[in-house]
């Protein structure tokens, strides 16, 4: 789109368009999801680049954005690439302040995971330049990740890696995205997969009377996800008052497929629920969480459960030879 670049344009841009000024060739305005990004584009040695000049607000106005413009495509007459300094750029430094702007428009628990992805994940690029990660070195540190931990690691970090370098690309500190390309691995069936009768028990014979073994045990009883069990509310939990038959009753923004979900509580299950209800009044707690809090540390608490298990099976494996 070609047109006058002014505060007026500018504030009535949509997202996602980009509006190249008429009197100034190269100098352009982009409207992401919310905010206005000026920009330059120059062709250098025959090769296209953008240069991000900054976000629309203080300092930079149509106006001054305009006069950097200006000056940027004057270092480019004299044969000097206004982006050299930003292509310079270190990854790990970069991520840091990816992180940091990404961070407002996230929640908690993703930012999280993104942060795990780029910072420990990645940590093995973070003395580089953003110039220097091609393809093949992208590719290598996705094919270790996939070595030590997994198919489903792999493809998160790749994921996290591409929005970093896409957000390189737009902000011209990169020309291309470098995981572009890489391969994506098969994560297989295991969520299709169901616990055998012997694994069930050495299971259950491994659980103790904490929170996380009764989230264990409720999980193995209904049949929900993790994070449906673990974050359980007593609002939630329904007990008929005549037949005294319990239910639990998920609204559709708390299941994967937003539907209202009703699950009837086997006898187990009620039993295990009962017990709570009935600690809580003993105990004066207050908690709109069944556990005490939504649950969140599953890494910690399933290791502790793998060291519980392996004696179990050890021995389940000795008596049957």
């Amino acid at each position: 789109m070609l047109g006058k670049i002014t505060k007026s344009t500018v504030d009535k841009l949509p997202p996602g368009s980009l509006l190249w000024d008429q009197s100034l060739v190269g100098f352009g305005a982009r409207r992401q999801r919310k905010d206005v990004f000026y920009l330059l584009r120059y062709r250098l040695n025959g090769k296209q680049r953008f240069y991000s000049i900054g976000r629309h607000g203080s300092p930079w106005t149509p106006d001054s954005a305009r006069t950097e413009a200006r000056r940027l495509l004057g270092l480019v007459a004299s044969k000097t690439d206004p982006a050299a300094k930003l292509m310079s750029a270190g990854f790990g430094a970069e991520v840091l302040r990816y992180l940091d702007r990404k961070r407002p428009s996230m929640k908690p628990r993703s930012i999280k995971e993104v942060e795990r992805h780029l910072i420990a994940h990645s940590k093995p690029l973070h003395a580089l330049q953003l110039a220097a990660i091609d393809r093949r070195t992208i590719a290598l540190l996705l094919g270790e990740i996939e070595t030590g931990s997994g198919p489903v690691a792999r493809n998160r970090v790749r994921a996290s890696l591409s929005g970093f370098f896409n957000y390189c690309v737009a902000e011209g500190l990169a020309e291309t995205n470098p995981v572009t390309g890489t391969g994506v691995a098969n994560e297989g069936h295991s969520r299709d997969r169901t616990l055998s009768e012997g694994e069930l028990t050495s299971l259950l014979a491994a659980l103790g009377e904490d929170e996380f073994s009764y989230i264990i045990r409720m999980l193995i009883l209904t049949g929900l996800r993790r994070e449906e069990i673990g974050g359980l509310r007593w609002s939630e939990i329904k007990w008929d008052k005549t037949t005294l038959e319990g239910m639990i009753v998920l609204p559709p923004e708390r299941t994967k497929n937003k539907r209202l979900h009703e699950l009837p509580l086997s006898k187990q299950a009620d039993f295990i629920l009962s017990g709570r209800r009935f600690a809580r009044r003993f105990t004066g707690d207050r908690s709109e969480w069944v556990w005490g809090r939504r649950w969140t540390k599953w890494s910690d608490n399933k290791a502790q459960l793998d060291s519980q298990l392996a004696p179990i099976i050890r021995e389940s494996w000795r008596l049957a030879m």
